[in-house]
Protein backbone atom coordinates (compact mmCIF):
# COMPACT_ATOMS: atom_id res chain seq x y z
CA UNK A 1 0.00 0.00 0.00
CA UNK A 2 1.27 3.76 -1.03
CA UNK A 3 1.57 6.53 1.61
CA UNK A 4 2.17 9.44 -0.55
CA UNK A 5 4.25 11.79 0.52
CA UNK A 6 2.34 15.37 -1.24
CA UNK A 7 2.91 18.81 -1.30
CA UNK A 8 2.34 21.64 -3.48
CA UNK A 9 6.08 21.97 -5.46
CA UNK A 10 8.84 24.28 -3.42
CA UNK A 11 7.00 23.28 -0.05
CA UNK A 12 9.67 21.25 1.28
CA UNK A 13 8.75 17.39 0.13
CA UNK A 14 12.22 17.06 -0.75
CA UNK A 15 13.15 17.64 2.60
CA UNK A 16 10.77 15.56 4.56
CA UNK A 17 11.23 12.16 1.66
CA UNK A 18 15.20 13.07 2.43
CA UNK A 19 14.18 12.35 6.39
CA UNK A 20 11.91 9.55 5.73
CA UNK A 21 13.95 7.73 3.36
CA UNK A 22 17.39 8.35 5.37
CA UNK A 23 15.43 7.41 8.65
CA UNK A 24 13.75 3.83 7.02
CA UNK A 25 16.05 3.05 4.36
CA UNK A 26 19.62 3.40 6.20
CA UNK A 27 21.49 1.29 9.17
CA UNK A 28 22.78 4.76 10.65
CA UNK A 29 20.45 7.65 9.51
CA UNK A 30 22.90 9.16 7.42
CA UNK A 31 21.34 11.20 3.97
CA UNK A 32 22.88 10.80 0.47
CA UNK A 33 20.95 11.65 -2.84
CA UNK A 34 21.31 8.27 -3.97
CA UNK A 35 19.07 7.00 -1.23
CA UNK A 36 16.27 9.32 -2.49
CA UNK A 37 15.95 7.10 -5.23
CA UNK A 38 14.38 4.42 -2.66
CA UNK A 39 11.49 6.60 -2.65
CA UNK A 40 9.76 7.64 -6.05
CA UNK A 41 7.88 10.11 -7.93
CA UNK A 42 4.41 9.02 -8.88
CA UNK A 43 2.90 9.81 -11.77
CA UNK A 44 6.42 10.02 -13.35
CA UNK A 45 7.52 8.41 -17.23
CA UNK A 46 9.22 5.79 -15.33
CA UNK A 47 5.81 4.14 -14.74
CA UNK A 48 3.93 4.91 -17.90
CA UNK A 49 6.90 3.25 -20.39
CA UNK A 50 5.06 0.65 -21.67
CA UNK A 51 2.09 2.67 -22.19
CA UNK A 52 3.85 5.98 -23.46
CA UNK A 53 2.54 5.14 -27.24
CA UNK A 54 -1.18 5.68 -26.35
CA UNK A 55 -0.31 9.26 -25.10
CA UNK A 56 -1.81 11.85 -27.94
CA UNK A 57 -2.64 14.29 -25.15
CA UNK A 58 -1.64 15.33 -21.25
CA UNK A 59 -4.77 13.70 -20.13
CA UNK A 60 -4.32 10.02 -21.72
CA UNK A 61 -2.20 9.08 -18.66
CA UNK A 62 -4.87 9.66 -16.19
CA UNK A 63 -6.71 6.37 -17.53
CA UNK A 64 -3.57 4.58 -16.46
CA UNK A 65 -2.99 6.03 -12.45
CA UNK A 66 -5.17 3.32 -10.72
CA UNK A 67 -3.93 0.37 -12.82
CA UNK A 68 -0.08 1.51 -12.11
CA UNK A 69 -0.87 1.62 -8.58
CA UNK A 70 -1.94 -1.73 -8.81
CA UNK A 71 1.07 -2.55 -10.38
CA UNK A 72 2.89 -0.76 -7.85
CA UNK A 73 1.34 -2.42 -4.89
CA UNK A 74 1.54 -5.87 -5.96
CA UNK A 75 4.13 -7.21 -3.66
CA UNK A 76 1.80 -5.69 -0.80
CA UNK A 77 4.39 -3.93 0.71
CA UNK A 78 4.31 -0.28 2.33
CA UNK A 79 5.60 2.18 -0.10
CA UNK A 80 6.51 6.01 0.12
CA UNK A 81 5.69 7.78 -2.94
CA UNK A 82 6.60 11.34 -3.34
CA UNK A 83 3.43 13.74 -5.70
CA UNK A 84 3.14 16.88 -6.39
CA UNK A 85 -0.33 16.42 -7.68
CA UNK A 86 -3.35 17.55 -6.07
CA UNK A 87 -5.68 14.80 -5.38
CA UNK A 88 -8.16 14.99 -8.10
CA UNK A 89 -10.40 13.27 -10.77
CA UNK A 90 -10.02 14.27 -14.46
CA UNK A 91 -12.29 12.52 -17.05
CA UNK A 92 -13.99 10.23 -14.71
CA UNK A 93 -10.03 9.05 -13.42
CA UNK A 94 -9.41 9.67 -9.73
CA UNK A 95 -5.77 10.22 -8.78
CA UNK A 96 -5.98 7.34 -6.22
CA UNK A 97 -8.40 5.20 -4.04
CA UNK A 98 -8.49 3.37 -0.93
CA UNK A 99 -7.99 0.12 -2.21
CA UNK A 100 -4.24 1.30 -3.57
CA UNK A 101 -3.50 4.20 -0.60
CA UNK A 102 -2.68 3.83 3.26
CA UNK A 103 -2.52 7.57 4.05
CA UNK A 104 -1.27 10.33 2.94
CA UNK A 105 1.84 13.19 4.47
CA UNK A 106 0.84 16.66 3.27
CA UNK A 107 3.30 19.88 3.28
CA UNK A 108 2.20 22.83 3.19
CA UNK A 109 4.00 25.96 3.79
CA UNK A 110 2.94 29.68 3.78
CA UNK A 111 2.03 30.70 0.01
CA UNK A 112 4.24 34.11 0.55
CA UNK A 113 7.42 32.20 0.20
CA UNK A 114 6.37 29.31 -1.52
CA UNK A 115 6.27 32.30 -4.29
CA UNK A 116 9.86 33.14 -4.44
CA UNK A 117 10.94 29.41 -5.07
CA UNK A 118 8.46 28.97 -7.62
CA UNK A 119 10.15 32.08 -9.18
CA UNK A 120 13.43 30.48 -9.04
CA UNK A 121 12.54 27.20 -9.61
CA UNK A 122 10.16 27.61 -12.76
CA UNK A 123 12.43 30.37 -14.04
CA UNK A 124 9.58 32.89 -14.11
CA UNK A 125 10.27 36.52 -15.39
CA UNK A 126 8.51 38.42 -11.75
CA UNK A 127 6.94 37.77 -8.75
CA UNK A 128 3.56 38.39 -10.53
CA UNK A 129 4.21 35.39 -13.36
CA UNK A 130 5.05 33.19 -10.17
CA UNK A 131 2.12 33.89 -7.98
CA UNK A 132 -0.47 33.84 -11.38
CA UNK A 133 1.20 30.47 -11.50
CA UNK A 134 -0.35 29.88 -8.35
CA UNK A 135 -3.15 31.33 -8.94
CA UNK A 136 -4.01 29.10 -12.22
CA UNK A 137 -6.92 26.45 -11.52
CA UNK A 138 -5.54 24.53 -14.92
CA UNK A 139 -2.28 24.97 -14.29
CA UNK A 140 -0.09 21.55 -14.75
CA UNK A 141 3.35 20.27 -15.45
CA UNK A 142 4.20 18.61 -18.51
CA UNK A 143 6.66 16.34 -20.04
CA UNK A 144 6.93 16.14 -23.80
CA UNK A 145 9.45 14.62 -25.91
CA UNK A 146 9.18 13.53 -29.83
CA UNK A 147 5.52 14.78 -29.86
CA UNK A 148 4.69 12.60 -26.82
CA UNK A 149 3.63 13.19 -23.99
CA UNK A 150 5.73 11.69 -21.39
CA UNK A 151 4.65 13.13 -18.21
CA UNK A 152 1.28 15.08 -16.44
CA UNK A 153 1.27 16.15 -13.25
CA UNK A 154 -2.12 18.47 -12.12
CA UNK A 155 -1.48 21.18 -9.84
CA UNK A 156 -4.59 23.44 -10.12
CA UNK A 157 -4.06 26.31 -7.74
CA UNK A 158 -2.20 26.15 -4.41
CA UNK A 159 -5.77 27.18 -2.84
CA UNK A 160 -6.99 24.21 -4.82
CA UNK A 161 -4.18 21.73 -4.27
CA UNK A 162 -3.83 22.09 -0.60
CA UNK A 163 -7.65 21.57 -0.03
CA UNK A 164 -7.89 18.35 -2.78
CA UNK A 165 -5.48 16.66 0.59
CA UNK A 166 -6.22 18.36 3.56
CA UNK A 167 -10.12 17.86 2.94
CA UNK A 168 -10.32 14.39 1.60
CA UNK A 169 -11.89 11.85 3.42
CA UNK A 170 -10.73 8.91 2.10
CA UNK A 171 -7.63 7.96 3.92
CA UNK A 172 -5.64 9.62 6.97
CA UNK A 173 -3.95 12.14 6.68
CA UNK A 174 -1.48 14.11 8.24
CA UNK A 175 -1.04 17.99 7.58
CA UNK A 176 2.39 19.46 8.39
CA UNK A 177 3.47 22.70 7.90
CA UNK A 178 7.23 23.80 6.68
CA UNK A 179 7.66 26.19 9.53
CA UNK A 180 7.42 23.49 11.87
CA UNK A 181 9.33 21.19 10.13
CA UNK A 182 11.96 24.09 10.16
CA UNK A 183 11.88 25.12 13.68
CA UNK A 184 11.26 22.22 15.70
CA UNK A 185 12.57 19.53 13.21
CA UNK A 186 13.03 16.37 15.74
CA UNK A 187 9.47 16.80 17.37
CA UNK A 188 7.66 16.86 13.87
CA UNK A 189 9.97 14.53 12.51
CA UNK A 190 8.32 12.45 15.66
CA UNK A 191 5.55 13.26 14.65
CA UNK A 192 5.72 11.82 10.98
CA UNK A 193 6.93 8.93 12.25
CA UNK A 194 3.86 8.08 15.06
CA UNK A 195 2.09 8.91 12.05
CA UNK A 196 3.51 6.10 10.31
CA UNK A 197 3.57 3.86 12.97
CA UNK A 198 -0.23 4.03 13.68
CA UNK A 199 -1.70 3.77 10.23
CA UNK A 200 1.14 0.63 9.17
CA UNK A 201 -0.21 -1.08 12.52
CA UNK A 202 3.70 -1.48 13.59
CA UNK A 203 5.13 -2.02 16.70
CA UNK A 204 8.85 -0.37 16.09
CA UNK A 205 9.62 2.05 18.46
CA UNK A 206 11.05 5.82 17.54
CA UNK A 207 14.94 5.23 17.41
CA UNK A 208 15.86 8.76 18.89
CA UNK A 209 19.58 8.77 18.33
CA UNK A 210 18.83 7.49 15.06
CA UNK A 211 16.32 10.32 14.20
CA UNK A 212 19.30 13.16 15.78
CA UNK A 213 21.26 11.73 13.18
CA UNK A 214 18.60 11.82 10.53
CA UNK A 215 17.88 15.53 11.54
CA UNK A 216 21.60 16.84 11.02
CA UNK A 217 22.41 14.75 7.89
CA UNK A 218 19.47 16.64 6.49
CA UNK A 219 20.17 19.95 7.57
CA UNK A 220 19.66 21.89 4.77
CA UNK A 221 23.16 23.73 4.71
CA UNK A 222 24.90 20.49 4.32
CA UNK A 223 22.19 19.61 1.64
CA UNK A 224 22.72 22.75 -0.53
CA UNK A 225 26.63 22.06 -0.04
CA UNK A 226 26.18 18.14 -1.37
CA UNK A 227 23.89 19.49 -4.52
CA UNK A 228 27.00 22.22 -4.85
CA UNK A 229 29.77 19.86 -5.06
CA UNK A 230 27.81 16.82 -6.73
CA UNK A 231 24.94 17.89 -8.67
CA UNK A 232 21.37 17.05 -7.72
CA UNK A 233 19.44 15.01 -10.56
CA UNK A 234 16.42 16.63 -10.07
CA UNK A 235 16.92 20.20 -10.62
CA UNK A 236 16.05 21.55 -14.02
CA UNK A 237 17.84 23.64 -16.27
CA UNK A 238 17.32 27.65 -16.64
CA UNK A 239 15.44 28.04 -19.59
CA UNK A 240 18.55 30.73 -21.52
CA UNK A 241 21.20 29.17 -19.77
CA UNK A 242 22.53 25.72 -20.07
CA UNK A 243 22.85 25.62 -16.48
CA UNK A 244 20.89 23.29 -13.66
CA UNK A 245 19.47 26.12 -11.76
CA UNK A 246 19.98 25.39 -7.86
CA UNK A 247 17.48 23.61 -6.07
CA UNK A 248 18.23 23.91 -2.61
CA UNK A 249 18.07 27.85 -2.85
CA UNK A 250 17.22 30.58 -0.23
CA UNK A 251 16.26 28.14 2.56
CA UNK A 252 15.55 30.01 6.02
CA UNK A 253 16.65 33.02 4.13
CA UNK A 254 13.09 32.91 2.21
CA UNK A 255 11.40 35.36 4.22
CA UNK A 256 8.59 37.42 2.09
CA UNK A 257 8.59 40.53 4.05
CA UNK A 258 11.77 41.08 2.76
CA UNK A 259 12.10 39.41 -0.54
CA UNK A 260 8.29 40.55 -2.17
CA UNK A 261 7.38 44.00 -3.28
CA UNK A 262 4.38 45.31 -0.83
CA UNK A 263 1.83 44.99 -4.23
CA UNK A 264 2.67 41.06 -3.97
CA UNK A 265 2.21 40.68 -0.68
CA UNK A 266 -1.43 42.92 -0.35
CA UNK A 267 -2.70 40.79 -3.20
CA UNK A 268 -1.32 37.39 -1.41
CA UNK A 269 -2.78 38.02 2.01
CA UNK A 270 -6.09 39.21 0.36
CA UNK A 271 -6.10 35.87 -2.13
CA UNK A 272 -4.97 33.79 0.77
CA UNK A 273 -7.01 35.29 3.49
CA UNK A 274 -8.55 32.34 4.88
CA UNK A 275 -5.51 29.92 4.44
CA UNK A 276 -3.69 32.09 6.08
CA UNK A 277 -5.67 32.45 9.10
CA UNK A 278 -6.72 28.36 9.00
CA UNK A 279 -2.91 27.31 9.17
CA UNK A 280 -1.77 29.97 11.25
CA UNK A 281 0.71 31.88 9.05
CA UNK A 282 -1.55 35.22 10.47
Amino acid sequence: MIIWLASYPKSGNTWLRSMIASYYYTKNGNFNFEILDKIDQFPSFNYFKSYKDKFERPEDTVKYWLQVQEEINKDKKIKFIKTHSALCKIEDQVFTDQKNTLGAIYIIRDPRNVINSIFNHFDKNSQQEALDFMKDEKRCLLDKQNNRFLGFVPLFSWKMHQNSWNKNKMFPTLTIRYEDLQSETFKTFEKVFNFIKSITKSNQSFNREKAKKVVQSCEFRKMQKMEQEKGFPEAVMNKNESKKINFFHLGSKNNYKELLNKDIITEMNSVYKDQLKEFKYE
